[in-house]
C-alpha cells in the first residue's frame, strides 16, 4: 500500500512538472564598438546585469564596428540590441546615407549619454585647428561606424573636403592612437563618452602632448544640412592627461536601440533592469550616470520608443511616443 501510494506521489508530481510553464529562455546579442572606446565596456556591463537579474535571460556584448554596424545586425536578426548615435539611427530608420540599401525599422529602448567628438593630435604635428587638417594625415573612424559618419559632417561644415583636403585612414580608436604614437597619422576623430581608455593611454605616453582640436563652430552648419541632431558642447580641461584646456565640441546623443519586432516584455525588461542597476554600470563606466528620466524624450531621440520602453516611462510619468 506504501508503495503504491508513493509511485503515486512521484506520479503526482510528474504531472505537476509536465504541466508547469517553463520558463522562457532568451538569448540577447548586445551590439557594442571596438575595445579602445566605451560602447564595448559599457555594453559588457548591461550583458552582466541583464544576465544576472532578468530570469531567463542570457545577454552577451559582442565586438563590432560601432553604431552602423549594430544597425546592420539588428536589420539582420544578427543582434537584438544595440548601442547607437542618434544621426546614425535616424540614417538607418529613413534609409539614408549608409543605409540606401533599405530602411531598418528600429526603436528606442532609452537615452543613455552625449557623445561628444574628439578631434585629436599631438604637438609637433603643426595641426592647432580645424584649417590645419588639409594637407595632414587623419583617421575619420573604423568602417561602419557611426564615429565616420559624424567625422565627414564635421569636415564638411568645416569647409575641408575629406578626399581631396587630407590623406584619410579608417581606423578604431585605438589604432589609431597607435598610429599616432608610431608617426604613421597625424590626427584622428573618434566620437564617444569621456573618458576614452585609449585616448587616455595617448595622454598618458610619455613624451607625448595631447592636443585636442577645437570645432563647436561647426554645429550650427551641421544642424541646418542635417537637422537638429548636434550641440555645441565641451569635453572639460583634465578629461585626459596633458588636456590643460576645455574643449569645444559638437556632441549627439547616444540610444539603446531595437528591432520593433521585439516583444513588449523583454524590452519592458531591460529598459527597467538598466534603471534599477544603474549602479552597477556607473562602476563599469562613469558615463551610465547620465542615465537620467529627464533624457527619455522624442526630442532626445528621434527614433520612435518601443512600446515596452514606454510602457515602463508612463510608469515613472513619462509619456512618450
Amino acid at each position: 500500500m506504501k508503495r503504491a501510494t508513493g509511485i503515486m506521489a512521484v506520479l503526482f508530481f510528474a504531472l505537476l512538472a509536465g504541466i508547469a510553464p517553463a520558463q522562457e529562455k532568451i538569448n540577447i546579442s548586445i551590439g557594442t564598438g571596438g575595445t579602445g572606446g566605451v560602447y564595448y565596456p559599457l555594453g559588457g556591463g548591461m550583458a552582466n546585469v541583464l544576465s544576472k537579474y532578468v530570469p531567463g535571460m542570457q545577454a552577451t556584448a559582442e565586438v563590432t564596428g560601432g553604431s552602423v554596424a549594430n544597425l546592420q545586425l539588428i536589420g539582420t536578426g544578427k543582434s537584438e540590441v544595440g548601442l547607437s548615435m542618434v544621426d546614425a539611427a535616424l540614417d538607418a530608420l529613413r534609409g539614408e546615407d549608409k543605409f540606401k540599401s533599405g530602411k531598418i525599422p528600429i526603436r528606442t529602448l532609452m537615452v543613455l549619454y552625449p557623445n561628444r567628438k574628439h578631434v585629436v593630435t599631438i604637438e609637433g604635428t603643426g595641426i592647432k585647428k580645424m584649417a590645419d587638417l588639409k594637407g595632414k594625415r587623419v583617421s575619420t573612424g573604423s568602417p561602419g561606424s557611426a564615429t565616420e559618419v559624424m567625422a565627414f559632417r564635421v569636415i564638411e561644415a568645416a569647409g575641408l573636403d575629406k578626399d581631396k583636403d587630407m590623406k584619410r585612414e579608417r581606423l578604431g580608436v585605438a589604432e589609431s592612437v597607435n598610429a599616432v604614437k608610431d608617426g604613421k597619422i597625424d590626427a584622428f576623430f573618434w566620437v564617444g563618452g569621456i573618458p576614452t581608455a585609449a585616448i587616455t593611454d595617448l595622454g598618458a605616453t610619455p613624451g607625448v602632448k595631447i592636443q585636442m582640436i577645437d570645432h563647436a563652430e561647426v554645429v550650427d552648419a551641421m544642424n541646418r544640412k542635417y537637422g537638429p541632431l548636434y550641440v555645441q558642447d565641451v569635453i572639460p580641461a583634465k578629461s585626459y592627461p596633458g588636456q590643460d584646456a576645455p574643449n569645444h565640441v559638437a556632441t549627439v546623443w547616444n540610444i539603446l536601440i531595437v528591432h520593433e519586432n521585439m516583444k513588449d516584455q523583454v524590452a519592458y525588461n531591460i529598459v527597467k533592469t538598466m534603471f534599477d542597476r544603474k549602479a552597477d554600470l556607473v562602476n563599469v563606466h562613469k558615463e551610465a550616470m547620465n542615465f537620467d528620466y529627464k533624457y527619455q524624450t522624442n526630442n532626445h531621440s528621434p527614433i520612435p520608443y518601443h512600446p515596452g520602453a514606454i510602457k515602463y516611462f508612463a510608469e515613472k510619468g513619462i509619456k512618450l511616443k
